[in-house]
């Protein structure tokens, strides 16, 4: 198994349908291309992997194709999320025995539980999934805010080895950074528009949207930061901020999705309650990626 705890690009992987299954192939196909593009680490069933439209079986087969394509050459996170304990243990259970290298484990949406009842679920969860654990604090589709001192006391648990801080509170990750101080628990920005911002926190990294299209330049821009090259880093931070807006212009994984198919992978349809992305939206998408020098997989990615 791979080390999960990893510096660089973490790419929540969308995930490919076909008839209304996954498509295996496909999703080989895409862990090949992370490969050779010098992803860092692949991230399965996540919010962009559309996890929450997927049945649990459809899950446990999504992380058995990315581990088994993967072949340990990088750590495969696998994502963990509902509103159930008890059902998230049981998706906990199955990373484990896909033999996933960590869980990312995202706060229980639509109940809202205060700060204790997060403890206490993410510590049932990490029980069930024996694994490291990297928490997830994403208040924008969850409806809570996993608290910096909440964060702190899950992490004197030596499972936890990171966080993807997703709240956009740049103040509330700084003070997460001071009390995180010390090195063991990696932070990872969630936030595209914030790779660089985060990484002057102390941060090791991201777990990326944008790195489903420009999987070399987003693991460049971590890895030239962490070498002390600041302003190509920030160059790089800059230049993608309009092709970021634009994968964010509708719900998140609609447009990228759209634009992994531009790629050259069969990634299918959508699953309702998310729809095609609008053709207008997904028009300027297209307009940033040729920009950028961003082709199908044939072609050269800048």
């Amino acid at each position: 198994m791979a080390n999960p705890r990893f510096d660089g690009s973490g790419v929540a992987l969308v995930t490919p349908f076909r008839d209304g299954f996954v498509n295996e192939r496909a999703f080989a196909d895409i862990v090949r291309f992370h490969h050779a593009e010098g992803t860092d680490a692949l991230i399965v069933c996540g919010s962009t992997g559309e996890a929450a439209a997927m049945t649990a079986d459809e899950q446990q087969q999504a992380a058995n194709i990315v581990v088994q394509a993967n072949a340990g050459r990088i750590p495969v996170i696998v994502g963990c999320g509902g509103t159930d304990t008890r059902q998230v243990m049981e998706l906990a259970g199955q990373a484990r025995r896909a033999q996933a290298d960590a869980v990312l484990l995202s706060a229980p949406p639509y109940n809202k539980p205060p700060q204790r009842g997060l403890i206490e679920h993410f510590r049932a969860v990490m029980d069930a999934a024996d694994l490291p654990a990297i928490i997830y604090n994403v208040p924008g589709r969850t409806s809570v805010n996993i608290l910096p001192e909440t964060i702190a006391l899950l992490a004197e648990d030596e499972r936890v080895i990171g966080v993807k801080e997703a709240c956009g509170d740049i103040v509330q990750i700084a003070e997460l950074a001071r009390l995180l101080s010390g090195g063991r628990v990696a932070i990872y920005s969630g936030n595209d528009d914030q790779i660089v911002p985060i990484l002057s926190l102390g941060g090791r990294g991201v777990i990326t949207v944008l790195g489903n299209i420009a999987p070399a330049a987003t693991s460049r821009m971590v890895h030239a930061y962490l070498e002390g090259k600041l302003e190509e880093a920030t160059s790089l931070q800059l230049r993608y901020l309009p092709l970021i807006r634009s994968l964010f212009a509708e719900p998140n994984p609609m447009p990228v999705k759209a634009a992994v198919g531009a790629l050259g992978f069969d990634v299918g349809e959508m699953r309702l309650p998310l729809v095609e992305v609008d053709p207008a939206k997904q028009a300027v998408v297209a307009q940033e990626m040729a920009a950028l020098g961003i082709r199908p997989q044939s072609g050269v990615l800048n």
